[in-house]
C-alpha cells in the first residue's frame, strides 16, 4: 500500500511539474526563431511547417490564427523604442511609412490578448484607414487620452497594466517574407505617462 501511495504521489508531482512547465513555456513565448526590427518582433516559425507544438500552442493562446508566412507576417511590439514595456497609462507615438506589403494593420491588444474595450470601438488602423501626413507617412497616437487624428485608446489602464501592438503585413513583398529583420517598421516613442 505504501509503495502504491508513493508511486501515485510521484506521478502527481511529475504531472504537475510537466503541465506547469508546458504552460509557462507557452505563455512566456520565445521558443522559436525570433527576429526583430526595432521594437517589433516576429517568429519565423509562425505559420510555417517548422512550428513545433509549443509554437502552435502559443499561436492558439494568442489567437493569431496564423496564415502561411508567405501570405502574412505578424510582428508584435511589447516595448517602445527605448526598450520599456508599453504601459496603458502612457501615451505613445507610432510613426512610419507603409511597410512592404499589399495591406497592413496595427492593432492594440491587452495583457489578456483581447482587444481593449473603449467607447469608440477603435482598435486598429490599416493602410486604407490611417490618415497620412503630407509626406505620405503616418502618425498614430496610442494612449488613454483622446487626441486629434489617428488615435488608438489603451483604455483606463493603471500604471502596471501593459499592452502589445500587433503589426500584420498581408501579402508581404518577396524580400520582406525572406528577411523580416530587414524591414523598416514604424517607430514607437513614449510621449508621456499619467503617473
Amino acid at each position: 500500500m505504501k509503495l502504491a501511495l508513493k508511486l501515485l504521489a510521484t506521478v502527481l508531482v511529475a504531472l504537475a511539474f510537466g503541465v506547469g512547465s508546458a504552460l509557462l513555456a507557452v505563455r512566456s513565448g520565445g521558443l522559436g526563431k525570433a527576429v526583430s526590427s526595432g521594437p517589433w518582433e516576429t517568429d519565423l516559425t509562425i505559420g510555417s511547417a517548422d512550428a513545433d507544438p509549443y509554437i502552435r500552442a502559443q499561436v492558439a493562446v494568442a489567437g493569431l490564427l496564423a496564415l502561411n508566412r508567405n501570405e502574412t507576417i505578424y510582428f508584435t511590439a511589447a516595448r517602445d523604442g527605448d526598450g520599456n514595456r508599453l504601459r496603458s497609462d502612457c501615451s505613445y507615438k507610432v510613426e512610419g511609412y507603409d511597410p512592404p506589403a499589399r495591406w497592413w494593420s496595427i492593432t492594440l491588444y491587452g495583457e489578456d490578448h483581447y482587444l481593449v474595450s473603449n467607447p469608440l470601438q477603435r482598435y486598429s488602423y490599416g493602410g486604407e484607414t490611417v490618415a497620412r501626413n503630407e509626406d505620405g507617412s503616418f502618425t498614430i497616437m496610442v494612449g488613454p487620452e483622446e487626441t486629434d487624428g489617428n488615435w488608438i485608446p489603451t483604455g483606463q489602464g493603471h500604471s502596471d497594466a501593459t499592452f502589445t501592438l500587433t503589426l500584420r503585413l498581408y501579402n508581404p513583398d518577396e524580400n520582406a517574407a525572406r528577411k523580416p529583420s530587414g524591414i523598416v517598421l514604424p517607430q514607437i516613442a513614449k510621449e508621456a505617462c499619467a503617473s
